[in-house]
């Protein structure tokens, strides 16, 4: 019986690296292809944008998770579920603003810069942009316009990965004439 779990637990390790070695692969290529580090960093958040807008429906449907009542709730449901999920990590929720609009995800681990050191010539390539682009596409997606970027960078020299999300507007539904 042990020996069945142990084979679970190697096959995730083997896809998250897989996973993270591919994505180094994708974003190695959007260097070659783009030329500068603003664009990469586009098209890194277009992607993820792209991916969330997608995820959010295999995330609800997965998680089972209900309607957020406040961008508080949001925010937990995000670190302690959705990263959990899909990612492995559990980022802590930290660096609220007064008006409870504003808060930091800490990453003290993020599984896509594993094996990674950005060269010298890519001083302003944000890595793990699809994670912001991501984000901002599945909330979106449940009426919340967001405004999402790094703050701090383990590739960077910081001590940690920190994503900061900033509640814009909740995005009202537009029904067709007639709908209401």
């Amino acid at each position: 019986m042990s020996r069945q779990s142990n084979r679970t637990t190697d096959s995730k390790k083997m896809n998250s690296e897989l996973f993270t070695l591919t994505y180094g692969a994708l974003v190695t290529q959007l260097c070659k292809d783009y030329e500068n580090d603003e664009e990469v960093n586009k098209q890194l958040d277009k992607m993820g944008y792209n991916i969330g807008v997608r995820l959010i429906e295999d995330f609800l449907a997965r998680s089972s998770v209900g309607r957020c009542q406040d961008f508080r709730e949001t925010a937990d449901v995000i670190a302690k579920v959705a990263f959990k999920m899909y990612l492995g990590v559990t980022p802590s929720v930290t660096n609220w603003s007064p008006a409870g609009d504003e808060f930091s995800l800490i990453l003290e681990n993020n599984p896509l810069a594993d094996f990674v050191e950005l060269p010298d010539n890519h001083s302003t390539l944000v890595y793990s942009n699809l994670l912001c682009g991501a984000l901002r596409g599945a909330l979106e997606m449940v009426q919340m316009a967001v405004d999402v970027k790094f703050a701090q960078d383990t590739l960077r020299g910081d001590g940690v990965t920190e994503i900061r999300m900033k509640f814009i507007k909740r995005i009202e539904e537009n029904l067709p004439a007639g709908d209401e």
